[in-house]
């Protein structure tokens, strides 16, 4: 045998030690990241490289939202040649912010360029002025126009959602002069659905999806073709308006025109996609006051948003617990009460929490409007009637059970009643004010709601308990 058959398995086993950069959920593995993380810490910036070029675009962003906060800046500057515009469009917005303090602004003006316009701006549009003016001035001047355009609309609007690169044509033109049109000119955007066709002023009179133009002659006029009926995006919309739009029309993707009702852009389906749930997250971390609910979040800021609304919460705690102080004479003499109360209380908020979340989803998806307002309260109500009725019976056999009081029972039955109907009401109405009010309810309902079933709960049960002299 000889010496090179012997060296031959050296290679085979070089590979078997090598770590897998995956998991079996095809998750980074916590080892791939410490040494792709130790490598840049001592200097081996080409070793790191070679380890992470092979990964995809959406795992790289992964790999520096698992890295340690203090080692992104230096990932950044080592792996800066991998950097492009897909992986800062895939990267968690705080820390694609650390990772853009770390390049040159020449650096981001080059990634800017790769990317959509609607992608480009979501990264200038969150860096502080002076940094957006430095990579504004990198920009060539056809994408500075763009951006700064796309800058000036509101915020979490159609304009700062849409892309620029579009594909339009005249109403006179035929299938035969779209085509020539799509195949002579490298320019065109290439990815696209719809052939968005204009009037002389640039007004959308129509759309024709690329498949109507691949399959009809060529001597046929595109406005034969296209399709007039659309739904067309102000540009000033709210971006959840949008996303309620493309949900029911299912479209894949609409024309954004301005104020004159000329066409300026498009969005698509992807974008969408991510402020739905962008969106559905705000809700349920507003709802619970949690902040952005980001674990990549400054500590600060996320201290600071918690404590504001747990401040509030003291506050209603404070509210209900001197309901239970009015009372207190009635407790004193029937010890049962400050036990009983607490289940009235909770069970109503428990209630209630449902029909909010019911509530504020409806609003949100445009289900409850102006005209099933009084439908949908009717609804609430009765069911709080059944579970108060329910709930209440139930409650009311096991107190009898335990406590031997018939007047206890009753009073507790009707307390349930009272409370149930509380939530009820209290989980549908205070939303809906709150959106009559422009105040978001996802944000600002839960704080009232419990403090109406946890006073209502507690002045049903004691008051009653009082007003009959129960003992």
């Amino acid at each position: 045998m000889s010496d090179t058959d012997l060296e031959a398995p050296e290679p085979i086993a070089e590979v078997e030690a090598a770590e897998p950069s995956h998991d079996e959920d095809n998750r980074l593995t916590r080892d791939f990241v410490d040494t792709v993380v130790e490598h840049v810490e001592q200097d081996e910036n080409e070793e790191a490289r070679a380890l992470v070029r092979p990964l995809h675009p959406a795992d790289i962003a992964d790999l520096f939202e698992l890295a340690p906060a203090d080692a992104r800046a230096p990932l950044a500057s080592a792996l800066a040649e991998l950097l492009d515009g897909d992986v800062l469009a895939e990267m968690n917005d705080w820390v694609r912010d650390e990772v853009l303090q770390a390049l040159s602004a020449r650096q981001v003006a080059a990634l800017a360029t790769e990317l959509d316009t609607d992608d480009a701006v979501a990264i200038i549009e969150d860096m502080d002025i002076e940094d957006q003016r430095e990579v504004l001035r990198a920009l060539d001047p056809d994408d500075r126009a763009a951006i700064e355009e796309a800058l000036s609309y509101p915020e979490e609007s159609a304009g700062r959602l849409m892309q620029r690169d579009l594909i339009a044509v005249p109403e006179h033109w035929t299938v035969g002069d779209v085509l020539d049109y799509l195949r002579r000119n490298e320019d065109l955007t290439t990815d696209f659905w719809e052939i968005y066709v204009t009037d002389h002023t640039h007004h959308p009179v129509g759309t024709c999806k690329l498949s109507w133009v691949l399959r009809t002659p060529r001597s046929i006029a595109i406005a034969d073709v296209m399709q007039r009926e659309q739904t067309l995006i102000p540009v000033d919309m709210d971006q959840e308006e949008v996303a309620l739009r493309f949900q029911k029309y299912a479209l894949i993707s609409a024309a954004v025109v301005d104020a004159a009702g000329r066409l300026v852009g498009m969005i698509t389906v992807d974008d969408v996609v991510h402020i739905i749930q962008q969106e559905a997250g705000e809700d349920i971390l507003a709802m619970s006051g949690a902040g952005d609910g980001d674990i990549n979040e400054p500590l600060p800021r996320t201290i600071r948003s918690r404590m504001i609304w747990l401040l509030i919460n003291l506050g209603t705690a404070i509210l209900a617990a001197s309901v239970i102080g009015a009372f207190s004479g009635a407790i004193e003499k029937l010890v049962a009460l400050s036990a009983l109360m607490t289940i009235v209380s909770g069970m109503g908020g428990n209630a209630a929490t449902q029909t909010m979340a019911v509530t504020v989803r409806a609003l949100a998806t445009n289900q409850l409007t102006s005209s099933n307002t009084w439908r949908m309260i009717g609804r609430e109500w009765w069911i709080s009637v059944a579970n108060g009725i329910g709930l209440g019976a139930l409650m009311t056999l096991g107190c009898q059970l335990y406590y031997h009081d018939l007047g206890l029972s009753a009073i507790l039955f009707a307390a349930m009643i009272i409370n149930s109907i509380n939530a009820g009401l209290a989980g549908v109405l205070i939303p809906l004010g709150l959106e009559k009010l422009k105040v978001d309810p996802a944000v600002t309902s839960t704080v009232f709601v419990t403090t109406m079933t946890d006073c209502m709960g507690f002045f049903a049960l004691l008051g009653l308990a009082t007003a009959f002299n129960v003992s």
